[in-house]
């Protein structure tokens, strides 16, 4: 199970980390990934982070903003987010598949993820 939380409301520039915690699975096992999902929006990709931490991978229009990392011993995957722009309003979705599944798959399709969180919504005011 995937529990995403740190949403909320901010003003543009300003900064949020959202967490995304994993009961009953472990993150060094698994491909883990950030998802949004704007209103009237298909869900897109924004960040992923490999079973071993060493590959990251941001869609362009995050990169330089938002940062992506683990902890292991929490067993939880945050997404760091400054500079934030009103464009950046969405629900956030943390997602996840076993690395043993992922065969090559690439990081940035949703469809590729097997597990999801619930969203936290993220609003940035202009």
């Amino acid at each position: 199970q995937l529990q995403a939380f740190g949403g909320g409301l901010v003003q543009a520039g300003g900064s949020l980390r959202l967490s995304c915690a994993a009961s009953g699975r472990t993150v060094s096992s698994y491909n883990m990934g950030w998802f949004r999902q704007a209103p009237g929006k298909e869900r897109e990709f924004v960040a992923a982070i490999t079973w071993s931490g060493r590959s990251i991978y941001y869609t362009d229009s995050v990169k330089g903003r938002f940062t992506i990392s683990r902890d292991v011993a929490k067993n939880t995957v945050y997404l760091q987010m400054n500079s934030l722009k009103p464009e950046d309003t969405a629900v956030y979705y943390c997602a996840a598949k076993p690395v043993t599944l992922w065969s090559g798959r690439s990081y940035d399709t949703s469809t590729n993820y097997d597990y999801w969180g619930q969203g936290t919504q993220v609003t940035v005011s202009s």
